[in-house]
């Protein structure tokens, strides 16, 4: 299935080559004029549901709270998530809190964190973002801006393990994020084997074939979210309307 997003950089809709996030070098591929709640309006219109607002780095949380307020009960808020805020931004209209870097601390797991943030918000409102980089043969998860390598490798065990603590996953396929020459289809066929629970993946989607491959190699268990390649984010690769009309198809 399709899932939509609106990632937020410097309080405006943009899509960004995800490997160069926090660099000097920062790549963007678009920056709308329009603004977050725009685009959430354009998804409770058509009835896309689990689709993500992410923050990347300060300045967005305005632009977040409208594009909840615009959905309500409709979309995943992450980006700085933590204890202190999780249940605010779910009052806020998020129907799940994505949390990642906060849950690591010097690149281990904080197992007592995760476990804070279970007991506050309960493991059926928490989204847990394990987006990872290829180190050798292994997919190490990053943080920070996907910038800081951890020690914690993507694998069966590690879905397992975390699934305990959360209802679903997002991974996004950082060396390959934002460059639109086609998903990490080695990545994706191994979360399919190895996820016990919902799993979105993000990265580097460029036509409505990768939908349908998404969906065979993850074995019905994985969604693709479309970023750069979607004509609605100045992308020539997908039209929107075709991802609302993949996900009305029957599945019989």
């Amino acid at each position: 299935m399709f899932r939509p997003c609106i990632d937020l950089h410097e309080g405006r809709v943009k899509q960004i080559v995800g490997g160069t996030l926090g660099d000097a070098g920062l790549r963007t591929n678009f920056v709308s004029e329009k603004p977050a709640s725009w685009f959430a309006e354009l998804y409770r219109r058509d009835g896309l549901t689990g689709g993500h607002v992410i923050q990347l780095g300060v300045g967005n949380e305005d632009q977040a709270r409208a594009a909840l307020a615009a959905y309500p009960g409709g979309l995943h808020l992450g980006g700085g998530v933590n204890a202190g805020n999780a249940r605010t931004w779910l009052e806020a209209g998020a129907s799940h809190v994505i949390v990642t870097s906060w849950v690591f601390r010097e690149g281990r797991v904080d197992w007592a964190r995760l476990e804070e943030l279970v007991k506050l918000i309960g493991k059926d409102r928490l989204v847990l973002d394990l987006s990872c980089r290829r180190r050798g043969e292994d997919y190490l998860v990053v943080t920070d801006r996907w910038q800081k390598f951890t020690d914690l490798v993507v694998n069966a065990e590690t879905l397992r393990t975390f699934s305990q603590y959360c209802t679903e996953f997002l991974i996004h396929a950082v060396d390959v994020e934002g460059l639109c020459r086609g998903i990490d289809g080695e990545l994706v066929e191994k979360l399919g084997q190895w996820t016990p629970i919902p799993m979105t993946y993000a990265g580097g989607a460029n036509s409505l074939a990768d939908l349908t491959e998404v969906t065979r190699l993850g074995q019905g268990k994985v969604d693709l979210t479309i970023g750069s390649a979607l004509d609605i984010f100045g992308g020539s690769g997908v039209k929107y309307e075709e991802c609302v009309g993949f996900n009305r198809r029957p599945t019989a």
